[in-house]
């Protein structure tokens, strides 16, 4: 793994931080012995996630169990990690919830919900952020979208807008934030092999056809999309900004 010494005592903070994506990249941020804080509705897992970061020898990860569709706890939390640890440098908004649903069956309500999960939590913790960042003149912002925003795959159509929300919310924010010197850029993952994933959806089936469409005839862990998270976030890509990378083997 590569040494950011960028990254060292960064205190940096994921949304959605207990399993899949974003428990890989509270780990990666941990290994760089950056200063972590993260949070999520799974108590349980986040447990399980600390418990094994200091079996690693590694310090225990900041955490508070915070449903983000709830604006008000999103911020508290975020204002709680920046009192008891230090002010968010580095925010990775990863939370997401990716059920399938048929458009047809969409309510008005399941879509409200769908939007406040996948979209609303990312934007309004960036806005939580950005004071303490313009004052520093220094911040990173990661948003966590999905090449799903660029095929339109069906059974997803919340979803999907949700996160072709998010690769404009990162252009439209890097120009915003960025005379504040406070870095926006959006990461799109192809399909992650994730426990949820592998469980629900990427069966033997539907991976061979995937692997029709991609030009790395490889899964893409978890750790992959950390790794690109880390550089981003790093000082290693400093002129790098408003800008949305996908991390798909190819597959767009």
């Amino acid at each position: 793994m590569t040494i950011y010494p960028s990254l060292r005592d960064c205190p940096v903070f994921v949304t959605g931080g207990a399993t899949g994506i974003g428990a890989a990249i509270v780990a990666a941020f941990a290994r760089q012995h950056a200063r972590v804080g993260f949070l999520d509705i799974d108590a349980a897992a986040a447990a399980s996630l600390i418990e094994g970061l200091v079996e690693d020898n590694l310090p225990p990860p900041w955490f508070r169990e915070v449903d983000v569709t709830d604006v008000a706890a999103l911020s508290n939390a975020l204002e709680s990690f920046a009192t008891e640890v230090a002010a968010t440098t580095v925010l990775v908004n990863n939370v997401a919830d990716d059920t399938r649903h048929k458009p047809q069956d969409v309510t008005p309500e399941f879509w409200r919900r769908c939007l406040a999960v996948n979209l609303d939590a990312a934007y309004f913790a960036s806005q939580a952020v950005f004071s303490a960042m313009a004052v520093a003149r220094q911040g990173v912002i990661l948003n966590l979208s999905s090449i799903n925003a660029l095929l339109g795959p069906v059974d997803m159509p919340g979803y999907v807008t949700a996160k072709a929300g998010l690769i404009g919310m990162t252009k439209a924010l890097a120009r915003e934030y960025g005379p504040s010197g406070v870095r926006v850029n959006g990461i799109l993952p192809g399909w992650v092999a994730t426990d949820r994933q592998l469980e629900r959806w990427l069966t033997p089936e539907a991976e061979a056809e995937w692997m029709q469409h991609v030009a790395l005839q490889t899964r893409i862990q978890a750790a992959d999309v950390a790794n690109l998270a880390l550089f981003l976030a790093a000082d290693d890509s400093a002129m790098i900004t408003g800008q949305n990378i996908a991390i798909d083997g190819g597959r767009t």
